[in-house]
């Protein structure tokens, strides 16, 4: 009987290092070289991505945590320059009440002239525009009627007097002028 012999593990291994297998394990080797160094260069790329991907992300949040503040601040601070505007106008008057003990009504006048006239130019330079629409026709959008008065000096539908002024900012109505409308004068009222 003969037995054949099975080969070890070992065997195994040593019958692939044999001369007639070199070939094989050379190219499976350089394979595995290429691939490792094929595999070495994407986990760069990865890692340099994942880095490109965090400064991105960390500048994403400092642009937003940057627009906040300036947000913040705009609103903050969004009437610094009217309020500088307005202390003219508050010094105006306050030199006006100090020398009031000691002036008489027409002084008294014109410096409360002067001082609205300061007003009103602080209020125009920041778009803030007055609305006096006497004798111009009837405009709901921007009149408030308060009442209805015939009148032989003004067309029917027009305002007739302006009992207090309307103000609009940039075209935006603040406060409509208060005013009466002109009804057709009744018959015969002439005389």
């Amino acid at each position: 009987m003969s037995a054949e012999r099975k080969p070890s593990e070992g065997e195994h291994e040593a019958a692939d290092v044999s001369p007639g297998n070199g070939g094989a394990q050379a190219s499976g080797s350089a394979a595995g070289e290429s691939g490792d160094a094929a595999l070495a260069e994407a986990q760069a790329r990865a890692d340099e991505n994942w880095n490109l991907y965090l400064r991105a992300a960390a500048e994403l949040d400092n642009v937003r945590k940057r627009a906040a503040r300036d947000v913040e601040n705009a609103h903050k601070f969004a009437l610094e320059n009217f309020g500088r505007e307005l202390l003219a106008v508050v010094d105006s008057l306050e030199m006006g009440l100090a020398a009031a003990d000691n002036a008489d009504a027409q002084s008294l006048r014109e410096g409360s002239e002067a001082t609205c006239k300061l007003l009103k130019g602080a209020l125009e330079r920041f778009g803030i525009d007055e609305i006096d629409p006497e004798g111009e026709p009837f405009d709901p959008e921007l009149h408030e009627a308060m009442s209805m008065m015939p009148s032989p000096n003004v067309e029917p539908g027009s305002v007739a007097q302006v009992i207090q002024k309307g103000y609009a900012l940039n075209g935006r109505l603040l406060r409509p002028a208060r005013v009466i409308v002109a009804s057709e004068a009744p018959p015969g009222g002439d005389g």
